[in-house]
Order: C-alpha cells, then sequence, then structure tokens
C-alpha cells in the first residue's frame, strides 16, 4: 500500500515540511502552491469510483491517462516507420505534402517497400513507352438521356459534408476544385452555401436522409430540390445507398459538430446526435431506385443522375443490373465506394468488418455492366485511398473510369492524421465546427494546394500511363496489374478474378460459378 500511495504521502510528508520551515522561513510558502492541488487531487481520485487505477494509485495514475492521450503522436513522430502507419503511412501523407506545396517529390536510394510481401502490387511497363495527351485526363458524362452531359477530370474531391468538414475546409476544397476544373462532391449533409462561394463544380449527393431536399418528416421533397439542382454549379447528382466506412449504417454527426448553420441547412434539431436512417424513403427496390433516376434526372433538366454505394450482397446489385434491363433507364454514372474508405465517425466493426475492399468491387461492378451490355454507357467512379497517379492507374485498370479522392485532399489542406475528426476537435480546423480551431485554416493560403495536388497527382497518373506504353487510360486493362500471391509467386488482376464478357449474364452461356448464383438470386423487384 505504502509503494501505490507514495507520492500522495510524498504531498503530504512535503505539507508537514513546509509548516515546520514557515516557522523559520516564510517565503516557503510558495511551495503550497504545487502541494496543495496535489493533495487535492489524491483525495479526489481516492473517493471517486469511475477510474480503478486512481483509485490506486491516487496523483500518480493520472500519468497513465497523460500518456494514452498523447499516444498517437508519439507513435506517428518516433515510432512509425515510412509504411507502417495507419490508414495512411507517413509516405502516403509525405507525397500529398511535396505534390501539394510544388516541392521535390522524388525518392532518392530506390523503394522502402518490400516487394516480396504477400499484396504488394507493381504494374508491368513497356520498352515503347508514350506520351498520354492531356485532354485524355479528361471523361464525358452522360447517357444519352442527358441534354447536360459533365466533362469531368480523371480525379476530383470525394463526398464529404459541411458539418464533417468546417466551412472554411468546405471553401478551400471549393476554391481550389475551381482553380484546376474538377469537382467537388458535397457529402450527404446537403448544399450549403460554402459549396457554392467559390465557384467550383458541385456533385450534389443526396443522402437517405434528403438533406436539403426533405419534408419534415424526412420525404424527398421535389420542389426544394428542383430548385436547388438548377444551380449553374451543380454538375451531377449522386444518390447515396450505402457508405464504404459504415454500409448499411447511416450517416453520422455528432451532436458537438452540430451548430445553428448546420442545424437548419440539414432541418435537424441540436443538441443530439444526427444519425441519418440507413435506407432513403423514396424507394425500396431496384425498379423504383431507376424510376427515381429518372425522376431526378428530369427534374434537372437532362443532367447526369447517378448512384453511390459499397458493394455487400452481390445479388443486390445484379438485381439492380436486371432493373436497369427491365426498365430500360440507366444511370449515368456509379460511384464505387470501398470499404476502406475514410469517415468522420463511424462503428468500429462497420469500418473494420462490413463491405467489399474497392479493386474486389469495382472488378465486380465491371463486369456486371459488361455482362448487361451497358459498360460503355455508364461510368464507373472509384472511392477509396486514392492518392498516387498509380492508385488511379490500378483502379481504372480494374474497372474504373474515375477517381475520387477525399483523405488525400485533407492531406493538402494539412491534415495531419490526428484522428480526431469525430470529436470536433480538429488541431488544423478541417473537420471542426470550433470557430477558434478552424481560424487556423486559411482558404486563400490552401486552396491552391488543393489544385497543385490534383495536378501534380494527374501529371503522375498520365506519366504511369505512359510507361506503359498506352496512350490513353481507356487503355487500362487488369493484365497489367500485378499482385504477390506468396513470396515466390505473383498473377495479374486478370488470372486472379473471374470475368464476363459483354452479354454473358443475359445470353446466360457459360457463366463463372462466382456469378451464376448471384446471378440466378437476383430479383429487379426486391433488395
Amino acid at each position: 500500500m505504502v509503494i501505490r500511495f507514495w507520492f500522495y504521502l510524498y504531498a503530504i510528508v512535503s505539507l508537514v515540511i513546509v509548516g515546520l520551515i514557515y516557522l523559520v522561513w516564510p517565503p516557503i510558502l510558495w511551495a503550497l502552491i504545487i502541494i496543495i492541488p496535489l493533495i487535492v487531487v489524491g483525495l479526489f481520485d481516492i473517493f471517486q469510483t469511475s477510474f480503478n487505477i486512481l483509485r490506486n494509485y491516487p496523483v500518480w495514475g493520472h500519468w497513465r491517462y497523460i500518456l494514452l492521450s498523447i499516444r498517437p503522436m508519439i507513435q506517428q513522430y518516433f515510432i512509425a516507420t515510412n509504411q507502417s502507419g495507419r490508414p495512411f503511412s507517413k509516405e502516403d501523407r509525405e507525397i500529398v505534402y511535396e505534390r501539394s506545396e510544388g516541392t521535390l517529390d522524388t525518392l532518392p536510394f530506390g523503394t522502402q517497400r518490400d516487394v516480396r510481401s504477400i499484396g504488394y502490387e507493381w504494374m508491368s511497363h513497356s520498352l515503347n513507352p508514350k506520351v498520354a495527351k492531356e485532354e485524355t485526363s479528361r471523361i464525358l458524362i452522360g447517357t444519352s438521356e442527358c441534354t447536360q452531359p459533365y466533362l469531368a477530370s480523371r480525379l476530383n474531391v470525394s463526398a464529404m459534408s459541411f458539418g464533417a468538414l468546417s466551412k472554411r475546409a468546405v471553401r478551400a476544397l471549393n476554391r481550389g476544385a475551381k482553380m484546376g476544373n474538377f469537382y467537388q462532391n458535397t457529402g450527404e449533409g446537403g448544399l450549403s452555401r460554402y459549396h457554392l462561394e467559390e465557384g467550383g463544380d458541385i456533385v450534389w449527393q443526396i443522402g437517405t436522409a434528403n438533406f436539403g431536399c426533405r419534408k419534415p418528416n424526412g420525404d424527398f421533397d421535389l420542389a426544394q430540390f428542383k430548385e436547388k439542382a438548377a444551380h449553374e454549379q451543380v454538375k451531377m447528382i449522386e444518390i447515396k445507398l450505402s457508405q464504404g466506412a459504415k454500409p448499411s449504417h447511416g450517416g453520422l454527426l455528432p451532436a458537438a459538430k452540430i451548430s445553428k448553420e448546420i442545424s437548419k441547412i440539414r432541418g435537424i434539431p441540436m443538441g443530439q446526435d444526427c444519425l441519418s436512417p440507413p435506407t432513403n424513403p423514396a424507394f425500396s427496390t431496384p425498379i423504383e431506385l431507376m424510376e427515381f433516376l429518372a425522376e431526378l434526372r428530369k427534374a434537372t433538366g437532362g443532367k447526369p443522375v447517378g448512384f453511390k454505394l459499397c458493394i455487400g450482397h452481390r445479388s443486390e446489385f445484379l438485381g439492380i443490373c436486371k432493373a436497369i434491363v427491365k426498365t430500360g433507364i440507366l444511370p449515368d454514372f456509379i460511384t464505387v465506394d470501398g470499404s476502406e474508405g475514410g469517415t468522420g465517425a463511424a462503428p468500429i466493426e462497420f469500418s473494420n468488418f462490413l463491405g467489399t475492399p474497392l479493386n474486389d468491387a469495382l472488378i465486380f461492378v465491371n463486369n456486371s455492366l459488361k455482362g448487361i451490355n451497358v459498360r460503355d454507357k455508364v461510368r464507373v467512379i472509384a472511392s477509396g485511398k486514392v492518392i498516387t497517379g498509380f492508385d488511379m492507374a490500378v483502379k481504372i485498370a480494374l474497372g474504373a473510369d474515375i477517381c475520387n479522392c477525399a483523405r488525400g485532399m485533407l492531406f493538402a489542406l494539412g491534415c495531419v492524421q490526428s484522428i480526431r475528426c469525430n470529436k470536433n476537435t480538429c488541431p488544423t480546423g478541417i473537420t471542426t465546427q470550433d470557430p477558434r480551431r478552424m481560424y487556423a485554416l486559411n482558404v486563400r493560403n490552401k486552396a491552391p494546394r488543393v489544385h497543385s495536388f490534383h495536378d501534380a497527382t494527374i501529371k503522375s497518373f498520365l506519366q504511369v500511363i505512359g510507361a506503359a506504353g498506352l496512350d490513353s487510360p481507356d487503355e487500362l486493362n487488369p493484365h497489367l496489374i500485378y499482385r504477390r500471391i506468396s513470396e515466390s509467386q505473383a498473377r495479374h488482376y486478370y488470372d486472379i478474378y473471374d470475368h464476363i464478357q459483354p452479354g454473358q449474364l443475359l445470353s446466360g452461356e457459360n457463366i463463372p460459378d462466382s456469378y451464376r448464383e448471384d446471378w440466378e438470386q437476383a430479383n429487379a423487384e426486391r433488395f
């Protein structure tokens, strides 16, 4: 017991000693400034019942909680290697910082990655390299039903809501998008004035709670939607079915981050967590989803409309494919969110263990659309841990047309991966609604960094394409990307996965076993 209480006992003994010394030297009373608070803290620790450690180790036990609070910083600054950090390594973060600042982004002395480790990926190059043209870094989105198709960059700002992000972060991202001629996805939090102030292109995401176009009971409000969708900056509409980091779970905005302004924009009360419903009340079947997309496309005057999802039950996505065939209604684009995607707040079980990783999902979605003969009409957008030009090349080789980037864009704003996005205490002012913290983010200074990161990544992407001997990203395919599956064996992605030929699902001939059962179970009239 004496050992456990030694620090507290030392304070008591010190108090007695100070009292004795005071008799001959009164200035010693200044020592009480330190001693008395320690005694008070010790008394509180002994009689409180919430923390076992503090009851057994009064005063001294506080060091445990102090050290735990700074553990992430110690880990990041002094322990983690260039590749070991999570969710993004130091190497990933540094490349964004360097490209956003326009500084040297080359690597000396060779790769630091373990090229023999399982999971290591690389791309085969050509002895006849090309120079991929800059115009191939853009692609047109919009089916024949669109009267206002959109020429999109191959790299854009992924869905992040005002609320999850501060108003200054939203403005900086949008100004950067304006400077670089790429789009910013609003996330499900609604179309705010901060998305529109800087003049950048917008993809307005309609989430399950219909923020920005909802009736008091949460139902979709077509009149509100028409009014906002008519804005010139709104180039496309995205319906969110699910999110990679928390599939089948509604978006979560902690009460601490809900300001009066956010409450008004979203139409939600203050003082309590905002949890969106897991499904949208506007539709409940694949056919109803297609009909809803057609209704929104008409209401926008012909702007591209699509949906976003994380792949779960494969038969459910194939049910959407059957609905496309049955109704003849095509989405203009499908955003595929990988389970490794980020979020401001999510239950750990959902982030870690639910949903299909992006590479597997892209292969599946690409095959499914080919199987019903619509892949050439529907654009596929990949979202999930895209940082470098190589990341873009892999996603497009596996079936995407476009990549969305979220956390990379936050690094360009100055994010240091402090992992406080859900606590309203972001030290860089990016993911907080605290005015004192968001003051740190200067829009004029950070917007050019977003622009620079985007342009440098597109440039590196085109260089990678050229190194593979290709003239355009459209020529990328799974044969070009290799993955190590053991220390002594590697295979390209075309060999790793089954593949569907155009129209094969419709004909029903020789469908691979990995697709046949799901295709048979798929139903256009239910999820």
